[in-house]
């Protein structure tokens, strides 16, 4: 996988990884800016508490006038009591305030990752998904996203308040008993370094943790989306032990990270009490001397628990940042992630379409980037013309589908270069180079959507009626007509409710629909029984009247009817011709027809 990292970025598993989600949180600086507001009067509300519950102590308990009634002093604490229940109301308005846009703020950002992410992958060159398995870019869309969630509409917001709060308290214990609280600075700071050290700790196997939730989630995907077999074979038993294996990883991973992260919080939390703990039993005695009120002595006590509740949240809070900042990164990769399949800078204007395109492939030289020291092309020419149809045969590995992935741009060819209607391919854009071809694979591809969508998918404007003749065309008509809700009915995961030549005959309808002028068969009717395949063998012909085609087959009685047949051994072209005049040669064609037409 190629990845392209600015030096600007920070190192891999730094905590300063959570600066990637900056450009997601941008558009949203006035919603910040509000949550922030409400942050911090919902700080200043907490911190004013003590106040309040000083002037109580002191101007409404102790130093009450002692020539005032009972009534009068009743009124006079009633007005206390008011005024710590108008600092209540305002920190619960304040904190929903703040919970609402935090949480709005969190959703939307987790929402625009994932769209990112999601669409930046499906941009991805074949390349990309040789060495990176479908399940791991899942958990990275999922989990991942999810811890990313936590932080931003939650434990960010919590973290910062509790900051605010930690240090406003700390502040007025300071102003308060400056000599005491100075001490108990000092010994705060000796906290701060230990701290570091563990959270390096949990970050890394943090990192670890979500990677081996990756693994099993790589292993699910594989499996789940192979079940048939899977089950064929009576291989439930051991897949269900290779992912019990998987998340048994996993766990002792987690187990490990938890570990290290709860002796970071019970450090964090012990020796911050130990700390003011001991500012508090100096401010006991102070009070003893006389030095300060009671009421001081309450505000001090009350700021105390403050400073020792933020303090120990914000343990708890640094390791779901620490963790945030694992998934950061891993997300970051995949958007860091560039593929070396790409439209030009300044692409060349297509030429206007014509009923069939030209193809020209010129001295082709390629290399698979998984084999690079085994030539999948060499030297490889062909000049197709427009309408002509022709066949690519040959045995397994020869480089037929290799010739329709480049034409595709999947890979960029070695050496050598492309022509499509005289315009290299790598000079246009990779929507119209595609937008002019039309593919039917092998494996039939169908989405978990209506018959009618998946016909639709090559050309999501066409009518109704223009999917139905489609549709006819491909043969597909009746047995789409006889589901439950025509052409609107469900066919499952990647079609699992249709036979194998149903699906395929949906696949070819597809391609008939897109009309491109260059249509790409690839074992078209590989699928299909006897009769389905002269239908659709019928309905492809008349598809590639006028229409530039490229056929690969294994059967070769689909392809005598070929305009020229093109034979393939180990990258390089060793024959062409018609039917007749390849069997007529003697060569390797004469040979693979002998084969096949004598069994």
């Amino acid at each position: 996988m190629s990845s392209s990292v600015s030096p600007a970025e920070p190192a891999k598993g730094s905590p300063q990884s959570l600066r990637g989600l900056l450009p997601f949180l941008r558009p949203y600086r006035g919603r910040i800016a509000l949550a922030v507001l409400f942050l911090v009067l919902a700080a200043a509300a907490t911190l004013a508490f003590p106040l309040a519950l000083r002037s109580l102590i002191d101007n409404g308990l102790i130093r009450g006038d002692a020539n005032m009634d009972a009534g009068s002093r009743l009124m006079q604490l009633r007005t206390h009591f008011f005024e710590l229940f108008a600092v209540a109301a305002a920190l619960g308005l304040f904190s929903a305030g703040r919970f609402y846009v935090v949480s709005w703020l969190g959703e939307r950002v987790t929402a625009d990752l994932r769209n990112a992410v999601y669409a930046h992958v499906v941009q991805q060159s074949p390349e990309f998904f040789e060495t990176t398995q479908t399940g791991e870019v899942l958990s990275r869309l999922t989990g991942d996203t999810t811890l990313v969630q936590t932080v931003v509409g939650s434990s960010l917001s919590m973290g910062l308040r509790n900051l605010v709060m930690g240090v406003g308290a700390l502040g007025m214990l300071v102003w308060t008993n400056p000599y005491v609280m100075t001490q108990v600075l000092g010994i705060l700071v000796l906290v701060v370094l230990p701290s570091v050290w563990f959270g390096r700790r949990v970050r890394k196997l943090s990192r670890a943790s979500q990677d081996r939730v990756a693994d099993s989630s790589a292993i699910a995907a594989e499996v789940l989306n192979a079940i048939p077999v899977v089950q064929s074979y009576a291989a439930e038993g051991r897949e269900a032990t290779r992912f019990s294996a998987s998340t048994q990883s996993a766990f002792h991973t987690a187990v490990r990270r938890t570990k290290a992260r709860a002796v970071l919080v019970a450090f964090i939390i012990i020796a911050t009490s130990a700390a003011l703990l001991w500012g508090l039993f100096q401010g006991t005695q102070a009070v003893m001397r006389g030095d300060i009120t009671a009421g001081h002595l309450s505000q001090t006590i009350v700021y105390v628990i403050i400073l020792a509740s933020a303090t120990a949240v914000l343990g708890e809070i640094y390791g779901d940042l620490l963790r945030a900042a694992g998934a950061s990164e891993r997300l970051m990769e995949l958007l860091h992630n560039r593929s070396p399949i790409s439209s030009p800078a300044q692409p060349v204007q297509a030429p206007a379409r014509t009923a069939g395109s030209r193809v020209q492939i010129q001295a082709l030289g390629f290399h698979y980037p998984s084999r690079p020291g085994q030539a999948a092309l060499s030297d490889f020419s062909l000049d197709v013309a427009p309408g002509e149809t022709v066949a690519l045969v040959g045995a397994s590995g020869a480089g037929k589908s290799t010739v329709f992935q480049l034409l595709l741009r999947f890979y960029d060819q070695g050496s050598g270069q492309i022509l499509l209607d005289g315009v290299p391919t790598r000079d246009l854009a990779l929507a119209d180079l595609r937008e002019r071809i039309g593919l039917v694979p092998q494996d039939p591809v169908l989405f978990s959507t209506s018959a009618r969508e998946n016909i639709r998918y090559g050309r999501p404007e066409a009518s109704d009626a223009e999917v139905e003749a489609a549709a006819r065309a491909a043969f597909a008509h009746d047995f789409i007509s006889a589901l439950p809700q025509g052409y609107d009915s469900f066919l499952g995961e990647r079609g699992v409710r249709l036979s194998g030549g149903q699906r395929q005959r949906i696949a070819i309808a597809r391609a008939m629909l897109k009309n491109a002028p260059l249509l790409l068969l690839d074992e078209a009717t590989s699928a299909l029984d006897a009769e389905s395949e002269r239908m659709v063998q019928a309905a492809l012909e008349s598809a590639m009247q006028g229409r530039t085609t490229l056929v690969i087959a294994h059967r070769l009685a689909t392809v005598q009817q070929a305009d020229r047949i093109v034979v393939l051994e180990q990258g390089r072209i060793v024959e062409q011709g018609t039917h007749a005049a390849l069997v007529a040669a003697g060569g390797t064609y004469a040979r693979l027809a002998a084969m096949q037409f004598t069994q």
